[in-house]
């Protein structure tokens, strides 16, 4: 009733008889060789910690989750490269190793010709410091701003070209200004009618597995027909001729 499992040998009569072995008397009462095996035997979880600070303190300091960011970059600075500088302000601890202040620092991004969208730049532990944690990692996810002409979509890059119905029925050159400051001539021979696009190849964004940069995706042309808002008789009549 006592709890102690230990069988003991009795006089008759009552009492208790030593059986000569007194290692065996001291197993059967303490259940093992160390009573105190349970307070010195090492955890089998890494991350258990023996209270009152134990002899492996509070177990092992956790990371804090990292800090996502968006990295918000125009289509120059994604078919150039570029170096972006982003200023963050952080908890650091002091000297003493119990008081902390908030102090500045620059982070410096080397932007990559043809950085996908989604690219994950990590910079590893520079979260907030604190006595018992690991800083959080910084991240930054690189996002496309708007651009007033033209839209990327993976490698490609997509542009609407506005033109008169005239040009539309017999042909054109359409100027594109580039994103690296060029402008190329797309001369359009065929009829172009709704949906139709012209691919010019190599003048894309550069594919960011590229060593030198010179692979590039294609230019996707698309087009804005515009009607005119009125014909004259003569200017019906000669369209009559031609077409119907």
């Amino acid at each position: 009733s006592s709890g102690i499992n230990a069988e003991w040998p009795l006089r008759p009569g009552g009492g208790y008889i030593f059986h000569g072995n007194a290692l065996k008397t001291f197993k059967d009462f303490f259940g093992g060789d160390n009573p105190f095996s349970e307070f010195f035997e090492p955890p089998r979880d890494p991350d258990f910690a023996i209270g009152f600070g134990g002899l492996r303190g509070r177990g092992r300091p956790k990371q804090d989750p990292p800090i996502v960011r968006d990295l918000c970059l125009t289509l120059e600075e994604l078919y150039l490269g570029s170096i972006k500088k982003m200023k963050i302000s952080r908890r650091v601890m002091n000297d003493d190793g119990h008081t902390s202040s908030i102090r500045d620092k620059v982070l410096t991004i080397n932007v990559k010709p043809g950085w996908p969208l989604g690219t994950k730049i990590t910079f590893q532990k520079e979260g907030d410091q604190g006595p018992n944690s690991i800083p959080a990692d910084i991240v930054f996810i690189v996002k496309d701003k708007d651009h007033p002409l033209y839209k990327r979509v993976e490698t490609d890059l997509y542009y609407t070209a506005t033109i008169p119905l005239g040009n539309a029925l017999t042909g054109c050159t359409v100027d594109i200004p580039t994103l690296d400051g060029r402008l190329i001539c797309v001369p359009i021979n065929d009829i172009v009618k709704p949906g139709y696009t012209k691919r010019v190849a190599g003048e894309g964004m550069p594919l960011a597995s590229s060593k030198d940069g010179s692979e590039k995706g294609d230019l996707i042309i698309s087009f804005d027909i515009q009607f005119p808002t009125q014909l004259s008789v003569d200017q019906k009549k000669v369209l009559k001729q031609a077409l119907l």
